[in-house]
């Protein structure tokens, strides 16, 4: 009996990142983030879109760097807290494993019950819902919109 109280209690709730950006904080589960990076500056090509700012190093690897106030229609800032956050790729492309995020200090860890409130705000295309923590209002982002917006830019 404990056993199925306990498995209960492992779906009720879930960890979650509050990702703060210039304009807004994301809500990601936990298992997106891979890691979380101090910011450098990227490689740059001329001609790219505003919200690719770059080819960051991570790893041995090269990731695409994104600006997600950028791409939703905003402006891009680095302030004094950049970081950067490695995510897991979810969109099932062999070649993209990572991808890079441009955060604005250090996401904050906290459980999420089962029973968030949805929150009535505007959302942009890159947005998936709105939901109210508190007196706080976070979006949850489509990450795999994301992806793809990199690989319709022929950037991946």
């Amino acid at each position: 009996m404990s056993q199925a109280i306990a498995n209960q209690n492992a779906v009720a709730s879930l960890t979650g990142l509050l990702v703060p950006l210039a304009d807004r904080t994301l809500l990601l589960p936990n298992v997106a983030v891979a890691e979380l990076i101090p910011y450098r500056p990227p490689v740059i090509s001329p001609g790219l879109p505003s919200w690719f700012l770059g080819q960051v190093a991570w790893r041995d690897l090269q990731l695409p760097l994104l600006s997600f106030e950028a791409a939703t229609g905003g402006q891009s800032q680095i302030g004094p807290g950049v970081r950067v956050a490695v995510l897991n790729a979810l969109g099932g492309r062999d070649r993209v494993k990572f991808i890079a995020l441009l955060v604005q200090g250090i996401p904050r860890s906290m459980k999420l019950e089962d029973n968030l409130q949805r929150a009535n705000a505007p959302l942009t295309p890159l947005e998936l819902d709105a939901v109210q923590l508190g007196e706080a209002v976070v979006k949850i982002p489509d990450l795999v919109g994301l992806e793809q917006k990199l690989a319709d830019a022929g950037l991946i």
